[in-house]
């Protein structure tokens, strides 16, 4: 499988009021054609971070370091108008929350319109045609219709197949989603999965794929990578991390998922938790960063911090004390 998108040492540092936060450190992975990754951990992982680092979306007070290869361009060195060029045509994608995403102001058809018109050079009417044709694509119901209304006026399912057909409109070849089915009910997230297969097929795209839904990862991701406190801490296929997961985190996250029991209402069968709390990003660490909350942790761990390495074919661990825990169900 060839290499559509490198990331190679990213790292995201943000000069905030309260001093730097080293919001991803040191982020490698590859992303193949045709490929899903996806990213996955807990909030303030640094997995959206990395999303608006790899489409040039940082804000003013971030800094950037690494390198963001795709097809052989380095995406960090490009100037602005450059990146402006690439974004929305060659790599897109789709935002957490598409209220807060979208114009208020104007219509979902001018919003897509106004992609295809920069990138494509299309005209207002033939803008308007397309757009119509991706709201169907993406199983809008009437997209006639729905191409003129605003997007309050749409259901949480429609907005969201709004914004899919939006940074679908110039045919990317990397495809970024953001939590695409979060706040939504199971039977609209399958149907928001199964545009993303069909987008897959369709237009060749290579998907990275951000979630807390590990369910999701199971049902579309070919490849999965955990990330925690701005840090990958491991990575490999779907198949292998899920049946054998490496690191005490991810094994976590895997007892942590709800699973169906025999015990009635009444006898108070709770979720698993990971104890603890996610350090504070401050400083470069010196030792590794999930010890406070591990296990495992030995002094070795309180004094270095643990580089990723191949553990087993095809999947890599930051982990002193790697193997598999067993998950009690």
């Amino acid at each position: 499988m060839s290499v559509r998108l490198a990331i190679d040492d990213l790292r995201v540092r943000l000069n905030t009021d309260e001093g730097p936060v080293l919001a991803v450190n040191g982020v490698s992975f590859e992303l193949g054609a045709g490929e899903v990754l996806a990213l996955v951990g807990e909030s303030g992982c640094g997995k959206s971070m990395t999303a608006l680092a790899i489409m040039g979306l940082l804000p003013g007070y971030a800094q950037l370091g690494g390198r963001v290869v795709l097809e052989g361009r380095d995406l960090v060195t490009l100037p602005a108008k450059a990146m402006r060029a690439v974004r929305g045509g060659q790599i897109s994608m789709i935002f957490q929350e598409p209220m807060t995403s979208m114009n208020p102001a104007f219509t979902i058809g001018y919003q897509i319109s106004e992609v295809l018109r920069q990138h494509e050079g299309l005209s207002r009417r033939s803008a308007k045609v397309r757009a119509i044709e991706l709201l169907a694509r993406v199983g809008m119901p009437a997209p006639q219709r729905r191409v003129d209304e605003y997007p309050h006026q749409l259901s949480g399912g429609m907005r969201q197949r709004a914004m899919i057909a939006m940074a679908v409109a110039c045919n990317p070849r990397v495809l970024i989603a953001d939590e695409p089915t979060t706040a939504l009910d199971v039977t609209i997230q399958a149907q928001i999965l199964d545009i993303l297969r069909e987008l897959r097929t369709e237009l060749d795209a290579s998907i990275i794929m951000i979630t807390h839904d590990l369910g999701v990862v199971a049902d579309i991701a070919d490849r999965v990578v955990v990330m925690y406190a701005g840090h990958m801490i491991e990575s490999g296929s779907v198949d292998a991390v899920f049946a054998a997961p490496q690191h005490p985190y991810t094994s976590g996250l895997l007892a942590a998922v709800p699973r169906p029991t025999c015990k009635l209402p009444q006898q108070d069968a709770r979720l698993r938790e990971i104890s603890g709390l996610v350090p504070t990003l401050r400083e470069e660490p010196r030792a590794c960063v999930f010890a406070p909350r591990c296990t495992r942790a030995s002094e070795q761990c309180q004094q270095a911090c643990p580089e990723l390495a191949l553990q087993r074919p095809g999947q890599s661990v930051a982990c002193f004390h790697p193997g598999q825990e067993r998950v009690v169900a």
